[in-house]
């Protein structure tokens, strides 16, 4: 893990500095929504989207220029979602990464359009040649980021996660919530790279049902964190769920059985991989690091 995490952090570096360069720089009247875009995806942060991005491209052939700008878009779009998240009319919090959130370091509305901003600059990234130079290529990434990021996908995951303290919600329920709220961009991560690269509709299955798994994994690891992590570590306010009286993972399964359940997805996204061999190392120790991560 230790290997891992340091090629991690590598990538996340590597990510921000292609991030750093692409995104619009502070100046005009327009300049504080500039700012806080830049606040917003500049930041800390693990870039583990991204990393399974630019994996799984690099896995099938994808090229390393448009993989870098596909990991921009999907951190964007992610980026966007937090701002929003954390929005008094949201989850309604104060820290985030560690440090203020957008709408405590400017303010509310800032936050929401530094939030719209981030959120079509994704899009442009994507409808650029310099992405690729086939527009069939680029149309249907644009087309799937769409639907991973609207109302089928995080949108309206968060729909429902908004109403989870008024259900009487069951397992099945936060299934569906965490899979589109969380797994749904992190699949669009795996499976850009194979649309850049052209790969076939297996290969791309199978990178999916890799994504869905991890991104379920990850969201009831969330889910453990928040009922007995500590936001040093966390870098935000951890027992917020159980305080409004949510329903997750944890509040139906217990602490033991979301740790059994998180492992056995993680344990399912591996074997999604076997069709990749050794090439596929790096993708199955990030559904490890899923399971050990703290923050």
């Amino acid at each position: 893990m230790d290997d891992f995490r340091l090629l991690l952090a590598e990538t996340a570096d590597r990510v921000t500095v292609a991030m750093d360069a692409l995104l619009p720089r502070s100046t005009g009247p327009e300049a504080p929504v500039l700012s806080a875009m830049r606040y917003a995806a500049l930041g800390p942060g693990k870039r583990l989207r991204p990393f399974i991005a630019i994996e799984a491209g690099r896995m099938v052939g994808a090229g390393e220029k448009g993989l870098l700008r596909v990991a921009t878009a999907i951190e964007c779009i992610h980026a966007y979602s937090l701002i929003h998240d954390d929005l008094p009319c949201m989850d309604d919090d104060d820290v985030r990464r560690g440090r203020p959130t957008v709408h405590r370091e400017y303010d509310e509305a800032t936050a929401v359009l530094a939030g719209d901003a981030l959120q079509t600059f994704a899009f442009e990234l994507l409808a650029s040649p310099d992405t690729d130079l086939s527009a069939t290529k680029r149309l249907e990434l644009i087309s799937r980021l769409a639907q991973a990021a609207g109302a089928r996908g995080m949108v309206g995951g968060q729909m429902i996660d908004m109403h989870a303290e008024r259900m009487d919600a069951d397992i099945n329920v936060i299934t569906r919530m965490q899979r589109m709220k969380t797994g749904a961009l992190i699949a669009f991560a795996a499976e850009a790279g194979a649309i850049l690269a052209g790969a076939p509709g297996d290969v791309r299955r199978a990178l999916e049902g890799f994504a869905h798994d991890i991104g379920l994994a990850f969201q009831i690891r969330d889910d453990l964190l928040d009922a007995e992590g500590n936001a040093a570590e966390a870098g935000k306010a951890v027992g917020k769920d159980e305080n409004q009286g949510k329903a997750t993972f944890v509040t139906i399964l217990g602490l033991e059985g979301a740790r059994d359940r998180a492992r056995r997805l993680a344990a399912q996204a591996k074997d999604h991989l076997d069709p990749f061999g050794e090439s596929a190392k790096l993708l199955r120790s990030a559904a490890d690091y899923v399971l050990e991560r703290r923050s």
